[in-house]
């Protein structure tokens, strides 16, 4: 039986009930890996992965988690492909897709790869763009989950608890608010004047998953989990300056942490600027799970791949 196509280009493109199972498969995965049993379901297969946008944990953990299960990447770039020349997008798909079984692409854009996925024969994954970031957010829900909850029933821990979101309203904080709409907790949004989250890009159908903060500190309070970004998402390095005089009093700080609950987890998706958007003392600190984050975007990914090509196992 042939697995029906689908992408992953934001988080709402798959249900809480595929999530649930996302996250219990992740954790199974990952058991594979940390006993060194091998798990490679996906031998024969290949992905490729196309970056317009340079990164450090997206490569590594797709392309070490399809290796890992069995398969082969084909790495590109704009400076090594027709994707930097004149080729159109919807040509580029055509024929990359009838040569693998699975793209993830990192670009600007939203608009390009849906484009790019609108011409596709294999699943399109969202690996970064500037409106959406599903994978990370994917392996917070998560490391949270590990963290604070029961992978065998991983949607239980997250009802009702509340994300403060303190920084740029950017691609993490519109996917945050798709997570909550459909997972059924809160997010806590605390961002600069003029940075704001627009709903409308966030694409949420339920106003009520969100709340805005003035101030980060109250945005904090009671908080689950605390998390942020760089202040200059990548392609607005030109703002550097303008941004770090706007967002000096958005610096996750050990009081921030402490307005949390006392078993609060921070997390950040890494690069990080120590003195910027959070304290070395807090991504540094005890309840900083960043590391565990970071590992756990290559067990999500390996499950969101597995799934997309072969359903549920």
């Amino acid at each position: 039986m042939t697995q029906a196509l689908s992408h992953y280009l934001q988080f709402n493109d798959l249900t809480a009930q595929d999530y649930a199972y996302l996250f219990s498969r992740a954790a199974f995965i990952k058991h594979k890996f940390k006993t060194y049993a091998k798990h490679q379901p996906l031998t024969d297969r290949s992905l490729a992965m196309i970056f317009e946008k340079a990164s450090t944990r997206t490569r590594i953990s797709f392309e070490a988690g399809m290796y890992q299960m069995g398969g082969a990447v084909v790495h590109l770039t704009t400076g090594d492909s027709q994707l930097g020349r004149a080729e159109p997008i919807e040509d580029s798909a055509k024929v990359i897709s009838r040569m693998v079984d699975l793209v993830m692409i990192r670009t600007y854009e939203q608009t390009k790869i849906e484009r790019f996925a609108a011409n596709s024969r294999v699943p399109v994954i969202n690996g970064l763009t500037n409106e959406f970031h599903p994978c990370q957010i994917m392996a917070d829900l998560f490391t949270y989950i590990e963290h604070r909850g029961d992978v065998t029933q991983p949607l239980q821990c997250l009802q009702g608890k509340v994300v403060a979101w303190v920084g740029d309203g950017n691609n993490m904080a519109n996917t945050w608010l798709q997570a909550a709409d459909l997972l059924g907790f809160k997010v806590h949004v605390s961002t600069p004047s003029g940075y704001e989250v627009d709903p409308a890009v966030a694409g949420i159908g339920h106003a009520s998953c969100y709340r805005v903060f003035r101030d980060p500190l109250e945005a904090c309070q009671g908080a689950d989990l605390v998390t942020t970004d760089v202040w200059t998402s990548m392609g607005f390095e030109a703002e550097n300056e303008t941004r770090r005089q706007a967002f000096a009093a958005w610096c996750v700080d050990q009081n921030m942490m402490a307005a949390a609950k006392p078993d609060a987890l921070f997390m950040h998706c890494l690069p990080a600027h120590r003195g910027e958007e959070v304290q070395a003392e807090v991504i540094d600190g005890p309840q900083s799970v960043v590391w565990d984050e970071a590992e756990n975007r290559m067990h999500v990914q390996k499950a969101l791949m597995e799934f997309l090509l072969l359903g549920r196992l």
